[in-house]
């Protein structure tokens, strides 16, 4: 083996374990892969950068512009609310209809915003119609896994394969040419949820207190400053308990007058009784010392936790949302959202301690105390910034401007015609609706560039140029050789089925683009050492690259609903790994016939 191949592949595990272990984000990843094989002289400067300027890369990066312009219009969440009635009457009729109304959806806008707008919904609905959303939200996230295998620019993912046939020239993937399969996999993944799936779900009931959701039994209290106390006359941030204590005032109560998330700056006076969030042992041990009274423990349930200048929201970080990697501390959240953190949620287990310093992860959900008079820009940013967060305790929804959507819907479908019908490729199409779109006052150009999912953008770059690095070290060709010679006595079909299964299983710990960028190149080179058509066995990496529902980290949508529907990491692989096995039989028995060898 050649050194550029040994470093090629050393370059590879170390992606992998990074992707794995999450210890730095994904396009931080992609920029060391882009350096590492420029430093070692794998890949030239010009190549390392030239996933910038591919066309995967671009058309994914104005995909996502389009999908937020259909996204501003309402139309999401009109449709969404709608489906709460059938729920009522027909639980499984209600779940099969949503799941084919997200697919549907899903099949032309990019999936994470679809299920930012519907996880709040899918909650509301499964409280009115007195069902657990933990019977929901993996049904919802696993719809727009079958939504996206359905057409070219159903995820990033089926680009950016797209993008590497054209490269290396073998061949193209048009607007449908996935559809036939990918209609097969939409209708066996509903047949199953339906009949199989929904029997393995967790059932978790309703948790109608926060007391039992966030375990804030010991985190909340009241304690009152009593006459000759040391704090009063003291502004709350010269008062050392609070810091010592990592407290965090919800509310000053004065006589009549109540002051929610007061400031720093606030004046302490004998009598004003403080709702705080601390541990209460704490409260305890220090209360003699500091001359305070510990009030009876404040009730927590749904109606009485906030007063009526405040609001309870739970927020939920999304997939690639600017909060990740980064703490409350460094978001400065008490200043930003005028709010007091109480509670993380996360994966399976719930923080009160050091809330500040918690390092946020997507699905991670934070319950904190807002100021009333705030949410109307809390609900503001929510919308601007991208969805770093969604609220699931809002029930507002959106109005829907009927005539802007219209209008948006008809630009995207123009540029899906034309794209199907080879008038215009899909890459000049997205960049002519976006353009057309902010001519006409729809979006700014300020949105454009925060519609953007730049982590994405990076990682495709960084994915590229690992393609281009097997290329050139020949590494792709030893591993396509090395399964040939193992397989190839089976057959075509056998190889087939070999690859998609070792990319399902690589899908669900890595991200799936990534996982896309490193087998298609040696899907490719297996087909032309057969010597035969390379799209059977790139059809076989895309459809599985998408086909993650054994975990909670293999997919951006399932880590998304992880938290919200209270979810374990056993729930994932019970569920999802019957419908693993099930898409892969039906890999290996229909991608030869709908896509010969």
């Amino acid at each position: 083996m050649e050194w550029q191949a040994i470093i090629t592949l050393l370059v590879i595990l170390g992606a992998i374990i990074l992707f794995v272990s999450e210890w730095i984000s994904v396009d931080l990843v992609a920029l060391l892969i882009m350096v590492t094989l420029v430093i070692t002289g794998v890949v030239t400067p010009r190549e390392s950068v030239e996933g910038f300027s591919n066309n995967a890369t671009i058309t994914v990066a104005f995909m996502f512009v389009l999908s937020e312009a259909l996204l501003r219009t309402g139309a999401l969440q009109f449709v969404a609310n709608r489906l709460s009635s059938i729920f009522r009457k027909r639980y499984l009729a209600g779940m099969a209809l949503m799941m084919l109304l997200v697919a549907v959806i899903s099949a032309f806008v990019n999936n994470t915003p679809v299920v930012a707008v519907f996880i709040p919904v899918v909650i509301q609905i499964s409280r009115s119609a007195g069902i657990s959303p933990s019977k929901l939200l993996i049904p919802l996230s696993f719809a727009t896994i079958f939504g996206g295998t359905c057409t070219l620019i159903g995820t990033s993912t089926n680009i950016l394969v797209a993008g590497i046939l054209e490269k290396e020239h073998v061949g193209s993937i048009s607007m449908f040419d996935m559809a036939p399969m990918g209609l097969v996999f939409l209708s066996a993944g509903i047949i199953y949820m339906v009949v199989v799936g929904f029997r393995l779900l967790p059932d978790r009931g309703q948790e109608k207190d926060l007391r039992q959701k966030f375990s804030m039994r010991d985190y909340l209290t009241e304690m009152e400053i009593p006459a000759g106390s040391d704090l009063a006359g003291k502004r709350i941030m010269d008062a050392g308990i609070f810091s010592e204590l990592e407290m965090d005032i919800l509310d000053l109560r004065r006589g009549g007058d109540s002051y929610p998330v007061p400031s720093g700056d606030f004046l302490l006076q004998a009598g004003d009784v403080l709702k705080v969030r601390c541990n209460v042992e704490k409260i305890r041990g220090l209360k003699d010392r500091m001359r305070i009274m510990e009030k009876p423990q404040v009730t927590i349930g749904e109606d009485d936790l906030t007063g009526k200048n405040s609001v309870l929201v739970e927020m939920v970080i999304t997939a690639n949302s600017g909060f990740e990697g980064k703490t409350l501390g460094d978001l400065d959240f008490r200043r930003r959202y005028r709010g007091v953190p109480l509670a993380i949620r996360h994966r399976e287990e719930v923080l009160h301690e050091h809330l500040y310093d918690v390092e946020l992860k997507a699905g991670d959900i934070i319950l904190a105390e807002v100021k009333r008079h705030f949410m109307s820009e809390l609900n503001n940013d929510e919308q601007e910034r991208n969805a770093d967060f969604i609220l699931l305790s809002e029930d507002e929804v959106p109005d829907f401007r009927k005539k802007r959507f219209l209008v948006t819907l008809g630009i995207v479908l123009t540029v899906i015609v034309l794209a199907s019908t080879n008038v215009l490729d899909i890459m000049t199409g997205a960049i002519a609706a976006t353009s057309l779109l902010v001519l006409i006052g729809f979006l700014k150009m300020k949105e454009v560039y925060e519609s953007i999912n730049w982590n994405i953008i990076f990682l495709l770059a960084g994915a590229l140029t690992l393609g281009t690095a097997m290329e050139n070290s020949g590494l792709d060709l030893m591993i396509a050789s090395g399964l040939v010679n193992n397989l190839g006595h089976l057959g075509p079909v056998a190889i087939i089925s070999g690859l998609y299964l070792v990319t399902s299983i690589l899908t669900e710990i890595m991200s799936n683009t990534a996982t896309a960028a490193l087998i298609a190149p040696i899907a490719i080179s297996t087909a032309a050492t057969l010597g035969l058509d390379a799209m059977p066995f790139v059809m076989a990496v895309t459809f599985a690259a998408s086909a993650s529902f054994s975990t909670p980290v293999g997919y951006q949508t399932n880590t998304m609903v992880y938290s919200a529907g209270n979810y374990r990491f056993k729930d994932f692989l019970r569920v999802g790994i019957w419908l693993n096995l099930f898409f892969w039989l039906l890999a290996t028995l229909l991608i030869p016939l709908i896509y010969p060898v």
